[in-house]
Formats: C-alpha cells, structure tokens, sequence
C-alpha cells in the first residue's frame, strides 16, 4: 500500500498499487480523468505557406535569457506508475496545496498513508501558480515521515542551490544521509548559500582545511556567530585530544542534523528514537548495532517509509543476543518464517499466534500481512490459526479471498466479509462504527464541495482533502467517516476506501 527511483520507493508504491487498481473499479465517475481516451482520428491541420520568400534581407532577431523560473514537472514516480493523470496538480494553487499538506495529520491507517504517501511523490504538471512552494513542502513532508532517500530525490531535482532555505534542507540530509562531504564541497564553492558559520566551520574540517576551521570558529565565538552549544561540539571535533578527560557534553534540547552528526563525530552518539522519525535512517547504517537497525527500521515502517521486504531482512539478519522486548519480536517472526517456508500447517500453527501478537504490538500488523498474506492463503488451516489467517488476509492485497478461504470466519464476522466484497447487503445491520462504514459502502453522500474540486480538474488537491476528512473518521467522527469513506469511491479509490474500512475494523484505530 524518482527520475531513479529507489528500492524503498518503488517497493511502496508498487506492491500498494495505490491508484492504479482503483481505476478498474470505476464506480461514481464524477472527473473527466477516469473516462477520456486518447483519439487516434484528431485530424492534422495544414497550412499554406509560399514557396519562396518575399526577398533576401535578414530579419531582425532579438536575443535574450530564457526564462529559467517555469515551474518545473518534480517527483519521483510517473503517472504510468501511479495511475494519476498527469493534470493532478495543474489546476491547483500551489499555495493552497501547501497549506493543504500542512493540515495533514499524524495519518495512523496504513492505506491512507500510502495514497497519502503516493501524492507526495507523484510526477505531473506542477502547478501555474505557487509550485516551487509547493515542491518544497513536499520535501519537507516526506522528512517528517522519514523517507530520506525520497525528499534528497525531490531537493536534487528542485535544485538544492536554488537559495539558502533549499540549500538548508539539502545540507540537513546529507548530514543524516552520510554524504555530507559533497554538501561541504558545494558550500566551500558557494559560500553564499551557507546556513551558518557552524556549517562553514564543519565544512572546512570535512575538507581537510583545520587551521582555517579553528580561525573561522575562534571568529566566529568572538562575534557571536555560533551559538556556545554548538562551539563546544565544534572545538571537541576540532581536537578532540583537548577534550579526552573531559566529561560529555550535555544533548541538545533542539534537534538539529548538524548536531547530530557532530555528536556521533565526537564519540557521544545522540540516540535517534528520542528526535525526530527523519533521524532514525542513521541508525540504518552498517555501523549501527542490530537493535537499533531494527528499531528504527519499524519507526520507518508504520507510516509507510520501509518497505515490508526490507524489515524483514533486519529481522533476519541473525540470531537474537538477548530476550524482551525486540528481541523476543525478533525471535517470533524468525521461527514463524522458518515455519511458513516449510510448507507445514503444524508449524505454522505453532508460530504464528506468537509473531501475530508481536507485529500487532508493535504497530505491524499491516506489514506483517503485506509479507505473508500470500503463503498463508495457500495452507490449509483450522482453529485459532484459522482465526488469525483470515485477520492476516483481510488486512492484506488479498481481502477479497479471505471470505473464500475461511467461509466460517467469514460467517462470525459478517461486516468484514461484505465490505472486503464492497456490496454489503441492506439486510446486514450494525451500530456505532461498523453502522458508520457500512453506511459508506451503501447510500451515503459523498462530499460533494470535494467532488465539485475534482470536476473542475483540481484531482489533487480533492484527494488531499478526502485523506484528510477520512483520517479524522477513523479516529472517531464516524460521520465524517462515512462521508469520507464515500468520497473515496466516488473518486475511483475503492480499494483505497475498502482497505481503510478494513484496517479500523480489524486494528481499532480510533
């Protein structure tokens, strides 16, 4: 659920399909977008030009610099990836797609946040007017949500020496991404764009010119140019032998990538789970332990920016060193996949209720279906493992099987079973929050102020609010659900909206 886009990249919007499965649903076809095809008879005009020149002078040719400020197609995977037309931004006010964007919560259902996800990086025409607004913000969301590799991918193609502030949020991620010694190599060249004289200090220690760091830091502490936090680590980084007896510097109270790598420079590594989600890709590098490999990989991958396939190489990586708390995880999921690979239904029903319970302490319940979904609808099952089969398949890409495979739990949990099917019956009936989502899938009105801003070509910016409007139902205005639930599929995204009336069902996010 890029110009070279990345494993992760491509393993999220692929193996969700976020749009482009919706597409064959075509339920309410209320944009223009789900219907056109391209004509084949468009005639070609002619015209009728003379055959000669009226005489031999040489017009007159003005020159001047091309206009180097249109706004520019930026993102990291095409139409032909997302099933998006290309027109999803062009209609828009970049300006309002922005404050849009920063409207949007803490997203919690995994479906959302991969269509959430999806409209971060999708390629099309930007829009007329506000888009290099609108591009940066979308770097800075995918910071947010962590997807390093995708927001360096969108600031190379912005330009990252466009200004200082792109320049800024370039600088930001090499640090964290460990390729900060080509960022230096761009500030030595242009030190206009610096951030600071912290980042012009650290810059000419990074390429081999101590003397001048330790004259620029002196200057710099003397005009009050660097803040005393940051000239402490500097000087320590500078010559650490001063500094060998002394004890450690205290963390700092304000997260910050200059910081960040100037501690872990200095030999007092600042622990990445208790800063910001766009911290934890450090603790993905081979020089990080185990433990924090995995720990961060599964920040990463409850909102969407791990691939499935990639946790689950961490978890595998070797034998746990200890018990508790990821490491008893660590060890569920090992014997489960042992289990699973053997093709034996008694193993499988050994480990599985262990590695279920775990992922869906740990948030992964969605991850953990995406990954084994498909090997567990070919086993034959019964009893509390059969249970948990049809979780596991109803929450995955195969829900609509889950009914087939499993007709008793099918039959215990009716509601399930008819949205997975997305007709339920007018005969099944519900209260509360299962009422509220049933609702969605029948006769409920969809936001018809969204559809109109679909209509008129703004697809964006209508999928933004939809996201929005349906996230806040999920978490407990269930008539906000239901309206969300139906604006989705009268946009064409009935995967999306089945799949997000599933994960409520099944996790009770509320």
């Amino acid at each position: 659920m890029r110009i070279a886009v990345t494993i992760i990249i491509a393993s999220i919007v692929l193996s969700r399909s976020l749009v482009a499965q919706e597409l064959s649903n075509r339920p309410l076809n209320v944009i223009d977008w789900i219907d056109q095809q391209p004509s084949s008879q468009t005639p070609i005009p002619l015209y009728s030009e003379p055959d000669v020149a009226d005489s031999g002078s040489v017009p007159e040719v003005s020159v001047g610099a091309l206009n180097t400020n249109t706004p520019r197609r930026i993102g990291l995977a095409p139409s032909s990836v997302t099933g998006l037309p290309d027109t999803l931004w062009s209609s828009s006010d970049g300006l309002l797609l922005t404050k849009q964007i920063k409207a949007i919560p803490n997203l919690q259902l995994p479906a959302l946040q991969s269509l959430y996800y999806t409209l971060l990086i999708a390629e099309a025409s930007p829009p007329s007017i506000g888009a290099e607004t609108f591009d940066l913000i979308r770097v800075d969301e995918l910071m947010t949500l962590g997807a390093l590799d995708s927001a360096m991918t969108l600031m190379e193609q912005i330009g990252p020496t466009t200004s200082t502030a792109h320049f800024k949020r370039y600088f930001d991620m090499a640090l964290l991404a460990g390729t900060d010694t080509t960022a230096c190599t761009i500030l030595v060249d242009k030190p206009q764009l610096s951030p600071s004289k912290s980042h012009e200090i650290y810059c000419k220690a990074r390429i081999g010119k101590w003397e001048d760091a330790v004259l620029l830091l002196g200057t710099g502490k003397a005009l009050g140019l660097v803040p005393v936090t940051m000239a402490n680590a500097l000087e320590r980084f500078l010559d650490p032998d001063l500094f060998e007896s002394e004890p450690a510097l205290s963390m700092p109270t304000k997260p910050d990538p200059l910081s960040f790598r100037l501690y872990q420079a200095i030999g007092t590594p600042i622990p990445a789970r208790v800063w910001p989600l766009i911290y934890a890709n450090a603790d993905l590098a081979d020089t990080a332990g185990w433990k924090a490999q995995v720990e961060a990989a599964e920040r990463l991958a409850r909102v969407g920016s791990m691939a499935e396939n990639r946790l689950l190489g961490l978890y595998t990586l070797g034998e746990p060193a200890a018990s508790g708390g990821v490491w008893d995880r660590i060890e569920a999921i090992q014997r489960f996949e042992v289990a699973i690979n053997s093709g034996s239904s008694a193993s499988v029903a050994t480990t599985l209720p262990d590695a279920w319970e775990a992922m869906q302490r740990a948030q992964l319940a969605v991850q953990f279906a995406n990954l084994f979904s498909s090997s567990l609808s070919q086993m034959i099952l019964s009893g509390r493992t059969a249970d948990i089969a049809f979780q596991v398949l109803s929450l995955s890409e195969l829900y609509e099987t889950a009914a087939h495979l499993f007709p008793t739990r099918a039959i215990q949990n009716p509601v399930v079973a008819a949205i997975a099917k997305g007709n339920p019956p007018k005969s099944l009936t519900a209260i509360g929050i299962k009422r509220a989502i049933l609702d969605g899938f029948r006769d409920a009105q969809p936001d018809q102020k969204i559809l109109e801003i679909a209509a008129s070509g703004a697809l964006g910016s209508a999928l933004l609010d939809t996201v929005h409007m349906t996230d806040s139902g999920g978490k407990g205005d269930l008539a906000q659900l239901t309206t969300g639930l139906a604006t989705l599929r009268a946009l064409g995204l009935e995967d999306v909206a089945r799949r997000t009336a599933l994960q409520i069902l099944l996790l009770e996010v509320q």
